[in-house]
């Protein structure tokens, strides 16, 4: 028995060798509001066939590791309510359960791993969250990069998240952290973290080599590749922090820990920047989606593969 169920073209695609970009489906399920996320999951899928890539929403739909999702299976998660958000820890039992989640960073890598795909187009990844010195709330999305070889193209970790202690995490872990035509790391919504990139590269050529060097080598895990959103679609670092200070605040208050604590912060950023939050992180997701299969073309263009 697979533990994969491929849709139709993407099957096709592998078969064929033909880029593929992986995406995930808690964006779907737990990062937008209805209708505004069935909206987005579209121009994303779109975006990718654009660059002339395929795409592979993963979910997991009545116990099936779906790599690939039909319009009709996008409309439904999208409308979906009390869908499981699905980690590395949990994906298994859902499946075991015959149950349906939407697909974290962490999954979503597996998922794609287990298919075949090299390349993964997100938002933004998990990371350290503020105060992790007490609580201990690290991501599963970094050790995930340390183990899984997908290039994973995001927009950084995401801004509400202490960037200094993410980024030395992932070094720690030995993830390679690409800045994608520029020396700052990108933050999310804002170009610039105030942080150096430990490297940066300017081609998706430059990306994919890389990525089939590191394979080469026998390197266990992936590439990190931070890809700054759009500047016409930038909300600035110094305008972001008292935002974010505050719905940290409110969390805090409210008790919101775990798995609940990032959609409940960008939700309520949400609601601060009056829907900015949004318009910027859809515009990030298309841009990431377009980067994204670019490494996938240059990925299956690389000799012998």
């Amino acid at each position: 028995m697979s533990l994969v169920t491929l849709s139709a073209s993407v099957a096709e695609a592998l078969a064929s060798g033909a880029p593929v970009v992986a995406l995930e489906s808690t964006i779907i399920t737990h990062g937008m509001p209805w209708p505004q996320n069935l909206e987005m999951a579209r121009k994303v899928e779109e975006t990718v066939r654009a660059e002339g890539a395929v795409p592979a929403t993963v979910a997991v739909l009545d116990g099936k590791l779906c790599v690939g999702l039909e319009d009709a299976q996008i409309e439904a998660l999208a409308q979906a309510r009390g869908v499981a958000k699905l980690s590395r820890a949990d994906l298994a039992v859902c499946m075991s359960q015959g149950g349906t989640g939407a697909t974290t960073v962490a999954a979503t890598m597996i998922g794609a791993a287990r298919a075949g795909i090299k390349t993964f187009a997100t938002g933004g990844i998990g990371g350290v969250h503020q105060g992790a010195e007490k609580s201990f709330d690290v991501s599963a999305d970094l050790q995930e990069l340390a183990q899984t070889p997908v290039t994973v193209v995001c927009a950084g970790a995401k801004a509400i998240l202490d960037l200094p202690k993410t980024l030395e995490v992932l070094e720690t872990l030995g993830v390679p952290v690409i800045a994608y035509g520029q020396d700052q790391l990108p933050a999310f919504w804002s170009r610039e973290a105030g942080l150096r990139a430990p490297l940066r590269m300017d081609s998706p050529e430059e990306i994919a080599r890389a990525s089939a060097m590191r394979a080469a080598l026998g390197l266990p895990g992936g590439q990190l590749v931070a890809n700054p959103i759009p500047p016409k679609a930038e909300i600035a670092r110094d305008v972001l922090a008292p935002v974010i200070a505050r719905a940290n605040a409110d969390a805090e208050a409210h008790g919101i820990r775990g798995k609940q604590l990032t959609p409940y912060l960008l939700q309520r950023i949400f609601e601060l920047t009056e829907g900015r939050s949004l318009e910027a992180n859809i515009a990030l997701v298309l841009n990431n989606a377009r980067l994204g299969a670019q490494i996938a073309k240059a990925i299956s263009a690389l000799p012998g593969k």
